[in-house]
């Protein structure tokens, strides 16, 4: 025998108005600066980041990058004076092999400076979609202007857990306030001596529904200048082109669900 429970069509609408007004506030309790980087997040590719496969070419080494909200793998593959090498970082850590034979006498310190090399090529070319992740804080400093356009300007710090090696690391994004592709970066680091970069969108490129940006990185003639100082100097004319970071071969394969 089927029990039938009766609830009052009173009853019905409030329990989904409650629903309703939950929803409301929890998309409300996202700050200034989350909501802006969830549109350009959408802007740039959406849930295609999380449903594909990414390969390209950069600096004539060859990478694989997927990245969903609970695993992670980079691959990046080249050949050098050993052998064909591949570089394997993933949730269970890091692993190099030469002509397909695992390297298991690398030191804690190579590990950490292959797996630091291999994630930031990641981390730039997935951008703005790392921008989300737990460690990840964000903050608003307002609205600014370059070369006519207007911009979010938002500042990123890391936590110590969750952050990585490099989690004292910041960055500054410009978010054009109309279509919410990030169009300029700064960042401060601390690593092999410390710096602070700056770098300008020179060509856009879409596949697979995702935005690939190629990039002029400039740096200061003083690099102990502040990270907040950057737009100024890059406004006056007083930074130097450094290099042109450029992804080539794009190829975007989304992944079997």
């Amino acid at each position: 025998m089927t029990i039938r429970v009766f609830i009052p069509m009173r009853l019905k609408i409030i329990f989904l108005a409650l629903v309703i007004l939950w929803a409301a506030a929890a998309c409300n309790s996202r700050s200034e600066a989350e909501k802006i980087v969830d549109s350009a997040i959408e802007a740039h590719g959406g849930a295609a980041y999380s449903s594909s496969k990414i390969e390209f070419d950069f600096r004539d080494i060859h990478y694989t990058i997927l990245k969903t909200p609970d695993r992670f793998e980079y691959i990046r593959e080249f050949s050098d004076s050993t052998g064909n090498v591949k570089d394997r970082l993933n949730n269970e850590g890091f692993v190099r092999t030469v002509n397909g034979t695992i390297i298991d006498t690398l030191s804690d310190e190579w590990i950490g400076k292959y797996s630091r090399s291999v994630n930031s090529v990641a981390y730039f070319a997935f951008l703005p979609y790392g921008l989300n992740d737990p460690s990840v804080f964000k903050k608003s400093l307002g609205d600014t202007e370059i070369k006519g356009k207007k911009y979010h300007l938002i500042k990123v710090t890391f936590s110590e857990e969750g952050g990585g090696e490099d989690f004292d690391d910041e960055f500054l994004y410009w978010i054009d306030k109309d279509g919410f592709t990030v169009d300029y970066m700064a960042y401060s680091y601390h690593t092999d001596g410390g710096g602070v970069r700056m770098r300008e969108v020179s060509n856009v490129q879409e596949e697979g529904g995702v935005r690939f940006q190629n990039y002029l990185n400039y740096k200061p003639t003083d690099e102990s200048v502040p990270l907040e100082n950057m737009q100024e100097l890059y406004q006056a004319g007083e930074l130097e082109l450094l290099s042109e970071i450029n992804l080539e071969n794009i190829k975007v394969e989304p992944l079997e669900k």
